[in-house]
This record gives C-alpha cells, sequence and structure tokens, in this order.
C-alpha cells in the first residue's frame, strides 16, 4: 500500500475549520482507494505572526521539502495587512518550491445557479493556468523618501523567458489534452515590453501544437468576455496579476467562492506542491460553522491527482457534484442553503 507524508497548515480564519472537518472524509476516500497518508500539522500564520512576528519559522521550507505535498487551509486576518500575510507565507512557498502553475479550474455544476442569466450545468467549463513566481507578483522594487512630498514608490514585474515558457507550453499541453481552445490574456497595449514579450513566447510555443486554436485577449476584454460569453473559454493562460484577478471571476460566475479549488503545482518531484480552496480566511463567518468545505474537498481531489492516486480523486470530485446535484443534500448559506460545515461533510462521507 502506497502511503503518503502530507503536511497540512490550516492558516487562518475558516482555514482550520474547513480542514479539520473534510480530513476524515479525505481520509476515507484514500482507504477506499487502497493507500494512505499521514499528516504533520504546521500551526503557522498570522496568530503566530501576531505572536512572534513571524508568520513561519526561518526553516520553514526546509521542513516543508521532505513531504510529499501541502495543504493550506486559508491565509489572511483582519488585524495584519494582507501583503504581510501573503509575503509571510503564501509567496514564500509557491517561490520556494518553484510551484510555478497555479492551477484553477472553473466549473458551473449541476443544481447550482449562476449569477449569469441563461447558463446551468455544465455551460461553464474552463481552467486558468496562472504563472505563480514571477510576473506582476516579483519583490522587484521599493520605497524612498519616505514621509516627504517626494516620496516614491516602485514596483517592478518581472517576465524571465523561462518563466514564460513553461507556465505557456503547461497551458498549451492542457488544452490539448481538452478542447483544443487556449486563451492567452495580456495587456500588450499598454505593456509594450513584458506583454509583447509574453505574445512573442505564445506564438513560438504555439507553432508545437498545430491543433490548438489560440485566442489572445485583453485583461480588460477578458474580464468582460467571462461576464458575456463564459461558455467559449477551455483554457486561458496568463501572468501572476492577471490570472489572480480572473480566475475570482470565474470563481463567481460558477456559483461561490466556496465552490473553488486550486493548486500551486511544481510538475515534477523534485519539490512540493500546494493545493488550497481559493476562497480566503472569511473572517466575517469564523467561528459561524457555515463555510462552505466544498473548495477544500476538490483542493483535495486536485492534491490526489497530482500524487496519481486517480481513483480518490475522482471518488472526492464525484462526491461533491452528486450531492450539488441533489436538491435534497444540506448545503451551507453561500450556496443558498442553511446547513453547517460538518452537515455537508457528513452526506459526503455516506455518499463515498
Amino acid at each position: 500500500m502506497d502511503a503518503y507524508e502530507i503536511a497540512v497548515i490550516p492558516g487562518d480564519g475558516i482555514g482550520p475549520e474547513v480542514v479539520d472537518a473534510a480530513l476524515p472524509l479525505v481520509a476515507d476516500a484514500a482507504e477506499e482507494a487502497g493507500f494512505s497518508f499521514e499528516t504533520t500539522r504546521f500551526d503557522w500564520g498570522t496568530e503566530r505572526y501576531l505572536d512572534r512576528g513571524e508568520m513561519m519559522p526561518d526553516d520553514g521550507l526546509d521542513r516543508l521539502s521532505a513531504f510529499d505535498s501541502i495543504f493550506l487551509g486559508a491565509v489572511g486576518h483582519p488585524e495584519v495587512p494582507d501583503h504581510v500575510t501573503l509575503h509571510g507565507l503564501l509567496l514564500p512557498i509557491r517561490k520556494g518550491f518553484d510551484q510555478y502553475v497555479c492551477k484553477r479550474p472553473n466549473v458551473l455544476f449541476e443544481g447550482i445557479e449562476s449569477p449569469l442569466r441563461g447558463y446551468g450545468s455544465g455551460d461553464i467549463d474552463f481552467v486558468v493556468y496562472r504563472e505563480n513566481t514571477e510576473g506582476e507578483y516579483a519583490s522587484v522594487g521599493g520605497r524612498e523618501h519616505r514621509g516627504f512630498d517626494h516620496e516614491t514608490a516602485v514596483q517592478s514585474a518581472l517576465f524571465t523567458r523561462r518563466g514564460t515558457e513553461r507556465i505557456v507550453r503547461a497551458a498549451f499541453e492542457a488544452a490539448a489534452a481538452r478542447e483544443g481552445h487556449l486563451t492567452s490574456v495580456t495587456k500588450s497595449n499598454a505593456q509594450a515590453h513584458s506583454m509583447v514579450f509574453w505574445d512573442d513566447v505564445v506564438e513560438e510555443v504555439a507553432t508545437e501544437f498545430p491543433s490548438v486554436e489560440v485566442e489572445r485577449l485583453l485583461v480588460d476584454a477578458a474580464a468582460m468576455d467571462l461576464i458575456r460569453r463564459p461558455h467559449e473559454f477551455d483554457v486561458l493562460v496568463a501572468s501572476n496579476l492577471f490570472g489572480d484577478i480572473l480566475t475570482d471571476v470565474g470563481a463567481q460566475i460558477t456559483g461561490s467562492m466556496g465552490l473553488a479549488p486550486s493548486g500551486n503545482v511544481h510538475p515534477d518531484e523534485s519539490s512540493p506542491s500546494m493545493f488550497e480552496p481559493v476562497h480566503g480566511s472569511a473572517p466575517d463567518i469564523v467561528g459561524e460553522g457555515v463555510a462552505n468545505p466544498l473548495a477544500t474537498v476538490l483542493s483535495w481531489s486536485m492534491l490526489f491527482e497530482e500524487l496519481g492516486e486517480t481513483r480518490a480523486a475522482d471518488a472526492l470530485w464525484t462526491g461533491v457534484t452528486d450531492q450539488l446535484a441533489d436538491d435534497d443534500a444540506p448545503r451551507t448559506p453561500d450556496i443558498g442553503g442553511t446547513a453547517g460545515t460538518d452537515d455537508v461533510v457528513a452526506d459526503l462521507r455516506s455518499r463515498l
């Protein structure tokens, strides 16, 4: 029997609630599929920052490097600026393990109502490949002359050929395996260096995938078209910032942030990948027991898939889709129900 070591960082806000609720279900799926995993919990996050002045210890990456994969619940706290929490935990892990593919599927499941008129089950089904280690989130720049009238802030985006080419190629491979349509999102009209460079790389890599149809959109047009014609998208590839923004749009038009999973993937086994729900720490509902656990369950499905455990991955994904399609199944308030987190997970366990 295969056995895996998984690092679990519940994090902030509703993170511990959804992580703890989902773990027994995830263990059921693994057992049924014939493998096991052990979790090691790291209570890193904003509570640690408020107590010790650091989100994680100095040797945090060294400690995580021994694991087969990482699961993160959420990051963010109302008492600490977001740039502190992000740069103290999430970004160091993404960059430290070179998790250059941020993969975010967006599916309108049966039983879920989109805020867009006229869309039903399966009408929206696309995945965003977001560059995850450089671009606009590179820590290049600084502030000078603080407190004076000429105080200056400089933030530079960084695009390397290696970084751009590998995310673009990963997106082309995904498009070739799906519906054969790739949308590259840039802002080439305004950013004549970095984004035109991105366009050039897309054009070069496209020659390797003659069966894939390539569409090029400016990010403002892409945001508009995700609302106007989401059914026409298959695979989107975008820079760190643009991918971040567009995936929030994608989560909303497919029903709820509580249904949106994601993976921060290093495609070979030299470093662990990390999986997390997109919804964040949701401080407004902490402790109420109503956080939607489904994005967490779907993120575990992605984790198992990346480990090659497709049977368990499919079981979790199918359990969620079957539950959402069942009008009598419990639902959390974000998707129109009155059930709590534990009720939803208990129902999922019965479906396994």
